[in-house]
């Protein structure tokens, strides 16, 4: 397994480490709901470095990213961020990303650390006969999350940038801890927080003085908890190289006011299944449990869980479109009462 710069922190600090996406990273350090709980009222700041970086620059780069991904890039003003996908041929998602305009002529891709490899081959194949250099920027970015309602308090004390006037989606350089960063006021928790873009050796260091002023390691099991609760997709889970992101609350991405890649295919097909919230009476839902209604399946979970802020188990599930309840999930075997719920599935900021 490949260790990120902060493994040796991880261990000092109690992280029980597992494998994930080919890297040794913290599942937690003290109790996913404590660390949940900790993000949700506070400030917790998460090891996100195995995620994938791609810089792509040149004279054609917004025209690449235009037909590339599926959301509007040209909305892009320097200094901001957008939510996007990449699409196959077949209008499947190859994968969710976050691209940030850092300069007139030159983005940032972040991509899922499992779909690295994938990701890179797919855009070097649709590059060809654009005016454009692309740079894998992976193995040389340590990222950084903190998240939480207090993190602008505890980043701010850190930085000499003026955190009030930066909103969401906002992307700039600067100081923190006295060392050279990219922040972005981006993040995966459904709450306020900022994402930190780090030379390797500086992370540590960055690392140990946002714990100093107040932030709470976390691990990936609380990244997963708070993501569910904020009705956030996990790739591999609710988009695949075979959804349709059309047929998911995460539908808005796709702009089809312009041409990208997958488009066509993306229009053409009717939407037999949907994804949807569900709130269970009792038992935790899992990956992979069927859905009922009417006494037969009609869908299976793709992400379930405790919610700490319910005190409830949720899922995210893909069911047959307009499929009528009561709805149930079979836990262990039994069927368990479960009602449909908008998304998030709890009240953010």
């Amino acid at each position: 397994m490949k260790r990120t710069p902060l493994y040796e922190a991880h261990l000092r600090h109690g992280g029980r480490m597992v494998a994930f996406a080919g890297y040794a990273l913290p599942l937690q350090y003290t109790s996913i709901v404590e660390e949940h709980r900790a993000v949700r009222r506070g400030a917790g700041v998460f090891d996100v470095s195995h995620m994938g970086e791609f810089l792509v620059r040149g004279e054609e780069a917004l025209a690449f990213l235009q037909w590339a991904t599926a959301n509007d890039a040209s909305k892009l003003r320097v200094g901001r961020a957008q939510y996007s996908m990449l699409l196959n041929a077949q209008g499947g998602v190859v994968d969710d990303i976050y691209l940030y305009r850092l300069e007139e002529a030159a983005y940032l891709l972040v991509v899922n650390a499992a779909n690295i490899a994938k990701d890179w081959a797919h855009l070097q194949g649709l590059a060809q006969g654009f005016r454009v250099e692309l740079e894998d920027l992976s193995e040389g970015t340590a990222l950084l999350a903190l998240q939480g309602p207090k993190a602008a308090e505890i980043l701010q004390g850190l930085t000499e940038a003026d955190l009030s006037k930066k909103r969401k989606n906002d992307v700039f350089a600067a100081q923190v801890a006295g060392r050279p960063a990219r922040l972005a006021r981006t993040g995966y928790t459904g709450e306020d927080g900022f994402e930190l873009f780090l030379a390797p050796e500086d992370a540590e260091a960055v690392f140990e003085a946002l714990l100093a002023a107040g932030a709470v390691p976390a691990g990936l099991g609380a990244r997963d908890t708070l993501r569910l609760e904020a009705g956030f997709p996990l790739y591999g889970h609710e988009l695949t190289e075979a959804t349709n992101p059309l047929c998911t609350p995460w539908a808005w991405v796709v702009k089809g006011e312009k041409a990208f890649f997958g488009k066509e295919a993306a229009l053409a097909q009717a939407c037999q299944e949907e994804v949807v919230g569900l709130v269970l009476e009792v038992g935790l839902p899992r990956e992979g449990y069927p859905v009922l209604s009417g006494g037969r399946p009609v869908g299976r979970v793709t992400s379930g869980g405790y919610s700490p802020l319910l005190g409830k188990g949720i899922a995210l599930a893909w069911v047959e479109r307009g499929a009528q309840g009561p709805f149930f999930v079979e836990v262990r075997g039994k069927p368990v009462g479960a009602s449909l719920s908008p998304l998030p599935f709890v009240p953010l900021k």
